[in-house]
């Protein structure tokens, strides 16, 4: 029988349709699981995590088929309750699959302890601008106390309490400063008595 004749015959015909089948039903099958496999046009809306503790998250979380992974903790925002979710990839209102991870920022506790710098003697101006510039604030009420030198460092105080180079400070904390009022009375006395003293001998 030639190769035309094959073709032409219901043997070859039978064949080639159960084949065809065969092919339909293993490529329907293979989409199937793929769909399967690939969560195929499954959405899940992320939501909202801020300010929630871990707790509040994990409950959230599991009861939508999600997980969470914690991946570093941000600057200290007051704004947030400590440990609480501050920021979160993918964001709110983005859809993803199931079983897909959320990256979480956490809140501090509190604000991180800076060491106070060498400040005595500095000009106010310079007490500032550093004190500004290391994340303190400055108390506009300031405290002078009788020193030649006007408007230079003369101590820092936190809460009332005198602190010094070196000192652990939470960062963000109002710092209040010990100014020179520039008075020149004791010095100027001190002078008018060695001239007198001077006169006398």
């Amino acid at each position: 029988m030639s190769v035309i004749q094959f073709i032409k015959s219901k043997s070859f015909l039978k064949q080639l349709i159960i084949a065809l089948v065969a092919f339909l039903i293993f490529a329907v099958a293979v989409v199937q699981w793929l769909k399967y496999s690939t969560n195929h046009n499954q959405k899940i809306e992320v939501p909202n995590l801020a300010k929630m503790s871990l707790n509040e998250v994990e409950t959230v979380l599991n009861n939508i088929d999600l997980r969470f992974v914690i991946i570093d903790s941000a600057s200290f925002n007051p704004d947030y309750p400590a440990k609480s979710v501050i920021e979160q990839s993918p964001e709110a209102g983005q859809f993803v699959k199931e079983n897909r991870k959320i990256y979480l920022t956490l809140n501090p506790s509190k604000y991180p302890n800076i060491e106070m710098p060498e400040l005595y003697g500095k000009t106010k101006r310079q007490a500032l601008s550093q004190l500004l510039a290391i994340g303190f604030r400055v108390d506009t009420a300031t405290v002078y106390v009788k020193d030649i030198a006007k408007d230079v460092v003369r101590g820092l105080l936190l809460n009332g309490n005198l602190i010094k180079a070196g000192d652990k400070i939470p960062k963000n904390s109002l710092i209040k400063l010990k100014l020179g009022d520039g008075y020149e009375g004791e010095l100027q006395m001190e002078d008018s008595e060695e001239v007198s003293d001077e006169i006398a001998f």
